[in-house]
């Protein structure tokens, strides 16, 4: 072995020790230098997205009879002979009602003119029954309702005739419905309109029980988001958007509601993402952590 393999040898070791201890005091300067990640509490946002919202007016009433039909003799003094129905029947067109007796003998017979509900009935046997005064019956003309309400005049003017409508009715449920007539008019007072919603069910209800209609009168469709990430104060109405792992708060314009869904109508654009669950504890320019909300979670 020669002298020169053997100072070549020795050389190399040297090296690689040098380069090690050089390179464990470059390193914490380089891991000082890079930036650090924002660190904050951990937050479930969504994206703002588009829904449809249906424009509704709401309309409060009682349920009343859509024709009523009075049934009486067209003679004087006749005497109620037989009665065959009692309020509360169903009855068919020319069903036999009652028998009267004429003042010279022999009998007429009181047929029902329509079919429906005998709503009311003043037929006693014994009494006399005439053309005027109270009549012997009154039938609910083919079972049909209508819903009369009052709504403001703001909502009176999105009204017309035959737009749709669902009906809660106190102990009968839910129907289906529709606007017959809106009033050309407003009482001066209230301020309020009549309008009426034809029911479309053809069944017993109750005259005079309570009813709300809701009518849709048109949709919109926009950015929306769930009310609970929505704030309200006395700095307006906000919501706190994610930009950079950061929170930036913006005043937005809110408009229709319907199943925990707000319609906003500016300050807000579809894409964007929104802390699902806004809060006082999160303030402009905290950093934050997002986890984006599963779909069952929205």
């Amino acid at each position: 072995m020669t002298e020169f393999s053997v100072r070549h040898r020795s050389v190399i070791p040297t090296l690689l020790l040098a380069a090690f201890l050089s390179a464990a005091a470059i390193s914490p300067t380089l891991a000082a230098e890079e930036p650090e990640s924002p660190k904050g509490a951990t937050v479930t946002v969504l994206k703002a997205s588009k829904t449809c919202f249906g424009n509704i007016v709401e309309v409060s009433g009682i349920i009343m009879p859509r024709e009523e039909t009075q049934v009486r003799p067209e003679r004087f003094g006749l005497k109620v002979a037989e009665v065959m129905a009692d309020a509360g029947d169903n009855v068919t067109a020319g069903q036999m009602l009652a028998r009267l007796n004429l003042p010279e003998g022999g009998q007429i017979n009181v047929t029902a003119p329509v079919a429906g509900t005998i709503s009311a009935s003043n037929a006693i046997v014994g009494t006399i029954a005439g053309g005027k005064g109270e009549a012997l019956f009154s039938i609910i003309a083919r079972n049909e309702f209508d819903l009369i309400g009052m709504v403001p005049t703001r909502d009176l003017g999105k009204l017309q005739a035959n737009q749709t409508a669902s009906i809660k009715i106190i102990g009968a449920g839910d129907v289906d419905g529709k606007v017959r007539r809106v009033a050309p008019t407003v009482e001066p007072n209230s301020q309020l309109g009549q309008v009426i919603v034809g029911i479309n069910a053809p069944r017993r209800l109750l005259v005079n029980s309570s009813g709300r209609a809701q009518i849709r009168t048109g949709q919109s469709c926009g950015v929306a988001l769930p009310l609970t990430a929505i704030l309200y104060g006395s700095a307006g109405t906000v919501v706190q958007v994610i930009k950079h792992d950061r929170v930036e708060t913006r005043r937005v314009e809110t408009g229709l509601m319907q199943a925990g869904q707000v319609e906003i109508r500016g300050g807000v654009q579809e894409g964007d993402i929104v802390v699902a669950r806004a809060g006082a504890l999160l303030r402009e320019g905290d950093p934050v952590r997002p986890v984006m909300a599963s779909a069952e979670g929205k």
